[in-house]
């Protein structure tokens, strides 16, 4: 779609001057030169710059809200914000940003890329180093992404649960438990760092003091890798959303948000 708004922009300057000299050179009228012709040159070269801005990366996602058509359908990767600057566009007074990102593949595999969107000025600070977010991308073609807008939140979650794996940072058997278990919440009695890393991510080793839905109350051991950005939220003292299986409640999961500060 881009590159055919493009093409046609260019295809009517093109004609559009062409026509206009055509009539000039032809005309036995003096000023054939003059007259409506004339405004077909000048809306072509205002219509060129028009197509070519608004059909920039990051342009026609922040005016449609979805992905373009080149990257609508790509696959789905896990992008991790290495660093963010501004272009100069602006969009309804909202700049756009390049966003430098460390790329995951549904393979396994990282490269480096980067994606270009309109943020508006009040979640720019979101955009930190180290905010993971699912992109778009086209395999053979890693030199830029874009910042998925599908609102796919299953396949976003899909992406991340199989690179935890890959990574060892958590198992199926932990994903099924947080797919199937009771939802509750938890507070921590104790912490304990064993010293184990795994993808960069410290083990830490909790007790829990867990409350069931009917108000009784169980005590659980489990262990959870996590960045060290994440590590101030399982504090002793802290209340953590957990998820647990009825008929084994010495196995249950942590859950906690991706990008949490």
């Amino acid at each position: 779609m881009k590159n055919q708004i493009r093409v046609g922009a260019l295809v009517f300057l093109g004609l559009s001057i062409a026509y206009y000299l055509f009539h000039g050179i032809t005309s036995d009228d003096v000023f054939g030169w003059v007259g409506w012709q004339m405004a077909l040159p000048i809306i072509g070269f205002t219509v060129v710059p028009m197509a070519f801005a608004f059909t920039g990366d990051g342009i026609m996602s922040a005016l449609t809200g979805n992905n373009s058509a080149e990257f609508r359908n790509g696959l789905i990767g896990l992008g991790t914000v290495q660093g963010i600057g501004h272009t100069g566009v602006t969009l309804n007074d909202q700049p756009q940003v390049r966003i430098d990102l460390r790329v995951e593949a549904v393979d396994g595999k990282v490269f480096p890329s980067h994606a270009k969107m309109i943020v508006p000025l009040t979640e720019l600070a979101l955009l930190r180093p180290g905010v993971v977010l699912p992109v778009r991308y086209l395999p053979g073609r890693t030199d830029r992404v874009e910042i998925d807008h599908s609102g796919d939140a299953v396949a976003a979650q899909d992406a991340m649960n199989a690179a935890m794996v890959r990574k060892g940072i958590t198992t199926p058997a932990k994903l099924d438990i947080a797919r199937r278990g009771v939802p509750a919440q938890a507070v921590v009695r104790s912490l304990s760092v064993p010293g184990e890393i795994r993808d960069g991510h410290p083990r830490l080793d909790l007790t829990l003091l867990v409350t069931r839905p009917d108000g009784s109350m169980f005590e659980a051991r489990t262990e959870k890798f996590l960045p060290t950005s994440q590590v101030g939220q399982v504090q002793i003292g802290r209340v953590v959303r957990v998820h647990y299986l009825p008929e084994n409640e010495r196995e249950l999961v942590i859950s906690l948000p991706l990008n949490a500060a």
